[in-house]
């Protein structure tokens, strides 16, 4: 950044220099001429008022010359007085005056601008030549070193400071960058300083720490989802193992038929977990297996008709509701929504799907006693169970709600309890296929 500000100035100052040197030049060149022309006038008016001859005075580096009409040089500076004519053109007939750069004009050095001027006499026209030397591009030496010498010096500055300025912000940025370095997942609850300034390194310092909020939430989830689900794990084993070692100890005196069925039963709650557990795995790494059009109504339908349930299932269901989405997952949300309602309801299990604008709406509402409002997040959040939850299912895992919050979620929509008169009432929003 600092070579490109540098770079930036530098051009800049060879641009303002470059047009100061023509301007400059020009101006100078305006000047030098216009010179040579009131010397030649004036040479001229002094040959009509009283003649010339001889030596002429003229200002600095103007040369003048008085040829008569055979071209013979009878007047001029001392540069020229005794040199041959310093040019051979002659203004036309019909002008007065005329100009040419000669390098050089003859007996002179260098390049000159000569101005040839008519002198009218009765026995010939004479001719005054009046030359200057021309300005060269860069004008004089002096002003060339001054100008490179303040563009030097500027760009130096503008470097400087681009070099200070940068420095200064990069300076946060590292300590930024330091800081999230010693962070670590052993280390986590540590934030970035947030500079004082209104700019972007503060915005970039602010949006870091959001990162680690949620970085923070998200190993404190995974920290309460291992203890849970290792708790979870090793009671089906410990009471198959307890199970085991006593009918081992007593072999003879053992129901062996009986200590199998509990078993199995251990068995069959650690197979159900490990199963929730794959699938909330497979939610989480997001593996979409693609979308089709899913009509909700025919899904309840279909679903209704080939389980058997312990409670009247009631539907409520508006034709035309499609969604895009995985069949199979939005079978397992239904599915653990009609084992959670037959669960805790009473007698009655209501499922209503209908469209509300351009969003398909799926409901399940048992006739139980409920759910607290002020556990209403607490029932999807992965191996929470409420007590009345374990009482009804003691071989539950606590993992069906949260999948279903999960399949709701990857179909870009939610899955919220709402008021209802009585019981718990299920609400699933997901866009619908217009």
């Amino acid at each position: 950044m600092t070579v490109i500000a540098g770079t930036v100035a530098a051009l800049i100052c060879a641009i303002l220099s470059a047009l100061i040197v023509v301007g400059v030049r020009g101006r100078a060149e305006d000047f030098e001429r216009n010179e040579a022309a009131a010397s030649a006038l004036r040479l001229a008016y002094e040959v009509d008022r009283r003649g010339v001859r001889g030596g002429v005075i003229a200002p600095d580096d103007v040369v003048l010359q008085l040829l008569d009409d055979r071209r013979v040089v009878i007047a001029g500076t001392e540069d020229a007085l005794d040199g041959p004519p310093i040019a051979r053109f002659r203004p036309a007939e019909t002008k007065i005056y005329s100009a040419r750069v000669l390098c050089p004009p003859p007996g002179l050095d260098h390049c000159m601008w000569v101005l040839a001027l008519r002198v009218y006499r009765h026995g010939g026209d004479w001719v005054v030549y009046a030359a200057t030397p021309t300005i060269p591009w860069y004008v004089s030496p002096g002003l060339l070193m001054f100008l490179t010498s303040m563009s030097l010096l500027v760009t130096l500055l503008v470097c400087l400071r681009a070099w200070g300025t940068v420095d200064r912000t990069l300076a946060r940025v590292d300590a930024i960058r330091a800081e999230l370095a010693e962070i670590t997942a052993s280390r986590s609850g540590r934030r970035v300083t947030v500079p004082k300034n209104q700019d972007e390194i503060r915005w970039l310092a602010e949006a870091v720490n959001a990162t680690l909020d949620r970085l923070d939430s998200a190993l404190a989830r995974q920290r309460t989802f291992t203890s849970d689900a290792s708790h979870d794990l090793r009671s089906p084993i410990t009471a198959a193992r307890a199970q085991i070692e006593e009918a081992l100890l007593f072999p003879d005196e053992v129901d062996w038929p009986q200590t199998g069925r509990a078993v199995l039963q251990s068995l069959e709650r650690l197979q159900a977990i490990v199963i929730d557990l794959l699938q909330l795995a497979r939610l989480d790494a997001a593996a979409w297996q693609g979308a089709e059009p899913v009509d909700l109504g025919a899904l309840v339908t279909i679903e209704v008709a080939r389980s058997d349930r312990t409670k009247r299932i009631v539907p409520h269901l508006q034709e035309g509701v499609v969604v895009c989405g995985d069949r199979l997952r939005l079978v397992r949300l239904l599915t653990n929504l009609l084992d959670n309602a037959e669960r805790h309801a009473d007698t009655r299990v209501d499922i209503t799907v209908r469209r509300e604008g351009d969003t398909a709406v799926l409901e399940v509402q048992d006739d139980g006693a409920g759910v607290a409002e002020e556990d209403r997040e607490l029932v999807f959040q992965r191996f929470a169970r409420l007590e009345a939850g374990k009482e009804r299912d003691a071989g539950g895992t606590g993992l069906g709600l949260p999948i279903a919050r999960e399949i709701a979620r990857l179909h870009d929509g939610g899955l919220t309890i709402e008021d209802s008169d009585r019981g718990a009432r299920f609400v699933l929003r997901i866009p619908a296929v217009p």
